[in-house]
C-alpha cells in the first residue's frame, strides 16, 4: 500500500497552538492492492471488498473499499499532521454515507471543532469526500501533545 502522506513531512501541533477551524486533509487514490492489504491485515475478506465478480453483482456494481479503510486515513492525519506525532486517539464516531470504489480519489479532512483544556482534548469534525460528495462523516476526540517546557 502506498503511504497516503508520502513526501509530506510530519508535524506536531501542540495543544496551546491549536485554533478552532484549523484543518488538515490528505488525498489518496484507492487501489486494489490497498483493499487486498487491508483485508489481509484485518482478516475481513468479505467478498464485496475482494471478489470482483461478487462486487459486480452487488448493489454497488463493483467491489468497494472497507468503510474502516477509508476511516483509517483519518489516523494518518491525526498521527502525522493534526495534532501529529505524540497525539493520542481517544474516540471516534462515524457514519458511512456512500461506498468508495477502486480508483476513487478520497479526500479525508479533520477540522478542529472544540478545544477542552482539561486533558488537552481536541474535538475534530471528520469527513471523507469523493468527487465532492461526502462518503463518510463523524467526530473524533484526540489528546494533543503538550508543548515541551522551554
Amino acid at each position: 500500500m502506498t503511504a497516503p502522506l508520502e513526501g509530506v513531512e510530519p508535524q506536531t501541533i501542540y495543544y496551546d497552538d491549536m485554533k478552532i477551524g484549523q484543518k488538515e486533509s490528505l488525498t489518496h487514490k484507492v487501489t486494489e492492492s490497498d483493499i487486498s492489504a487491508f483485508a489481509d491485515l484485518t482478516g475481513d475478506h468479505n467478498p464485496v471488498h475482494i471478489d470482483k465478480a461478487y462486487g459486480a453483482a452487488s448493489r454497488f456494481g463493483s467491489n468497494i473499499a472497507h468503510g474502516i479503510y477509508t476511516a483509517s486515513l483519518l489516523s494518518a492525519i491525526i498521527g502525522m499532521r493534526l495534532p501529529g506525532p505524540g497525539s493520542i486517539y481517544v474516540s471516534q464516531n462515524l457514519q458511512f454515507k456512500a461506498p468508495v470504489h477502486v480508483g476513487d480519489t478520497v479526500t479525508v479532512t479533520a477540522t478542529v471543532k472544540d478545544l477542552q483544556d482539561k486533558g488537552r482534548r481536541v474535538t475534530l469534525d471528520c469527513t471523507a469526500e469523493v468527487d465532492g460528495r461526502i462518503v463518510m462523516s463523524g467526530e473524533g476526540i484526540v489528546m494533543a501533545p503538550k508543548k515541551p517546557a522551554a
